[in-house]
């Protein structure tokens, strides 16, 4: 249940009459956002050799693109006109929202090659498939210089619009050819019928605390709602609940109270019935597409995803840090876990997550071998935040998973049950249950870190980042000489099928020195993880890399290049998850010397990484370049290698919002 509020006219990213929305320029993509009202659209106007056009809609998680067939020489869009919010009606009078723009590009023409009106999520399937369901696609009608496609959604619910008016050109023959001048100029209007969210405004969303960054408050803006928080534009215009959870859990010191407990409520709101995190919704004509897939008639009620296992065990940390750790949260925690969701009290359903937490976590507390960890669901490749068939390199069971979030939600479990905050949700087995968690999480806490730890001597280790190195194209010498001649100790990124380590270098120690209890050794560890110069680990001149696979395998390094979603390559809430964690160490007063040195030098290393990667902060992620013995931040999904493209605006890379920078100097540990 969302909260009545009154709604203000909003336009931060576009005041109508006034200053044009910013343009944001990420490799081949050309991208505007709108928010205006009750219109959110994204405008990515795609250059080079296949260009495209796509606006996303929040709406929904609609959209309309148009691909054209590719192009003998790549060409590059330009805004003619920013784009501005319209209404228009279709032909039953129901109302239609979406945006108006001018578009330019200089190729003799452009052939149409396929129009997609629906889900965002069709169209992210046209993207990398090439194939679309036929009953969402129309024909287009041709009227001299205009070019129209339109249809209602596939449950008869108003639908989609997109109008193409050839200004400078012509229409011949199912092609648009330039003018005399060799340029083509389009007029487009985009809409859809679906639904507007209710956008937050920017004084009740974030605190006078956050950072005055005009880029990431823009994207955190166009992608905060009363109803849930989005994953990221364009590709991700909905709910996931990992991305919820560690965005609201970054930044919540500078977010308010009733943003805070969106994103909680967005995803208790959506438990299974047993206590799960929902991964992801289907929404709009994509649920219509569900149901009719499963023989259930043309509806569009929602379906959700349950097959990720990592956001489970994020729920009760990030509960815990809001209503127990947080004094405002805990002066509303007792009413906010009343609110009630139907029938259901919000405390009831969190209560239903720690009983799935605590059953995951039973047979490990119980016999602390690997056998008995957290495992990737049977038949999926993937199941945590690195969600591509080969982000954890075979892995079955995940160091983050295990060794971190198990753990931190049983400790969280504790930490509200002593709270009293559940209490009033609790049957008498429960109690039972939640009086033995904190001995669970201590087993967990102890034995699981151990079981991914590897140890490599230093002649092997110096052999094969040497190797790598040269392989990579990337300096040698500073990997090199941060190793010296100790053994090099990490993390394995997870075990696979028979409990062998995959031995790739990660950056999921963030997790650990921002939601678990590491001891010294770990968080030297750690930091010397993220300091150390790549391929040795994984500090890079344009970011920390959150995979080196230089002590793996040559198939399996293979698999975690830089064109690969989850390689070598930089996300930004990553360094922003680093950033936190080590601030979070370097307030503890029990840390040896030695190790706070670490900590302080992590953090400068991190700190410089973050300050030559400002101009892509807000993106999902980047790749990287080597000239000259230099590093060069390169826009991922610009090159034909990569294996997808970034997000202009990505939640969880907003949450820099929420960090300070150590001030310069700054020695020693302890809280500031």
């Amino acid at each position: 249940m969302i909260p009545t509020r009154v709604l203000a006219p909003l336009a931060l990213l576009l005041l109508t009459g006034t200053a044009p929305a910013p343009v944001v320029e990420e490799g081949l993509n050309l991208n505007s956002f709108v928010q205006a009202g009750d219109v959110a659209a994204h405008v990515v106007l795609r250059s080079g050799s296949d260009p495209r056009l796509i606006v996303a809609f929040p709406a929904g998680n609609s959209g309309t693109g148009l691909w054209f067939s590719k192009l003998a020489q790549p060409a590059r869009w330009t805004l003619a006109t920013p784009p501005v919010p319209v209404h228009e009606a279709d032909a039953q009078g129901r109302p239609l929202r979406g945006v108006r723009l001018a578009a330019q590009i200089t190729t003799p023409r452009l052939d149409l090659k396929q129009a997609v009106l629906s889900s965002v999520r069709v169209l992210r399937d046209y993207q990398a498939l090439g194939k679309a369901p036929a009953q969402v696609l129309v024909a287009p009608r041709v009227d001299g210089n205009s070019v129209v496609w339109q249809r209602d959604r596939l449950d008869g619910h108003a639908g989609y619009r997109l109008a193409l008016t050839v200004t400078h050109g012509r229409v011949a023959d199912g092609a648009i050819l330039a003018g005399p001048d060799g340029r083509i100029t389009l007029a487009i209007t985009a809409l859809s019928g679906d639904p507007a969210l209710t956008p937050y405004t920017a004084p009740t969303l974030l605190t006078p605390q956050a950072a005055a960054d005009p880029a990431a408050r823009r994207a955190l803006q166009f992608l905060s709602y009363h109803e849930k928080f989005l994953a990221g534009s364009w590709r991700f215009n909905t709910y996931f609940g990992r991305d919820t959870l560690m965005s609201v859990r970054l930044l919540m010191p500078v977010l308010t109270p009733p943003a805070v407990e969106t994103g909680l409520r967005s995803v208790l709101t959506r438990l299974s019935a047993d206590g799960n995190v929902a991964h992801e919704e289907d929404i709009g004509e994509f649920a219509v597409l569900d149901h009719l897939a499963a023989g259930q008639g043309a509806s569009d009620a929602p379906t959700y995803n349950y097959a990720m296992i990592d956001s489970a065990f994020l729920l009760a940390p990030v509960a815990r840090a809001y209503m127990v750790d947080d004094p405002r949260g805990q002066a509303r925690a007792a009413a906010f876990l009343a609110e009630r969701d139907g029938d259901t009290a919000l405390g009831a359903a969190l209560m239903r997550n720690l009983r799935h937490v605590v059953q995951a976590a039973d047979a490990f507390a119980r016999d602390p071998r690997w056998q008995n960890l957290i495992a990737l669901k049977p038949g999926m490749d993937a199941g945590e935040w690195r969600d591509s068939n080969d982000g954890l390199g075979g892995g079955r069971y995940p160091y983050d998973v295990n060794a971190v979030l198990v753990p931190a939600a049983l400790d969280a479990a504790a930490a509200m049950a002593q709270a009293g905050l559940l209490d009033p949700y609790a049957t008498p087995d429960d109690r039972a249950m939640l009086a033995r968690v904190g001995h669970m999480a201590q087993v967990w806490h102890d034995q699981a870190p151990r079981l991914f730890l590897q140890s490599v001597d230093a002649a092997t280790a110096r052999a094969q980042v040497d190797a790598y190195a040269r392989q990579e194209g990337v300096p040698a010498a500073p990997a090199l000489a941060a190793l010296g001649n100790a053994p090099l100790r990490y993390h394995a990124i997870a075990l696979d099928a028979a409990g062998q380590p995959v031995p790739i270098i990660h950056s999921d120690e963030g997790f650990a020195l921002l939601m678990g209890k590491p001891d010294a050794d770990q968080v030297a560890l750690a930091a010397d993880t993220m300091a150390r110069p790549f391929p040795a680990g994984l500090m890079t001149g344009a970011g920390m890399v959150v995979a080196d696979p230089a002590l793996a395998p040559a198939p399996l390094q293979a698999r975690f290049g830089r064109n690969a979603y989850h390689g070598t390559v930089v996300w930004s809430w990553h360094q922003a998850l680093a950033a936190a964690g080590l601030a979070r160490q370097a307030a503890r007063t029990d840390l040896p010397g030695a190790v706070c040195a670490k900590v302080r030098g992590a953090q400068g290393a991190l700190w410089q990484a973050i300050d030559a990667s400002r101009a892509v902060q807000s993106s999902e992620l980047w790749s990287w370049s080597v000239t000259g013995g230099r590093y060069k931040v390169e826009a991922f999904g610009a090159r034909g290698g990569d294996a997808d493209e970034s997000n202009a605006a990505q939640l969880w890379s907003t949450v820099y919002l929420a960090l300070k920078r150590p001030a310069p100097g700054m020695t020693g540990c302890g809280p500031r």
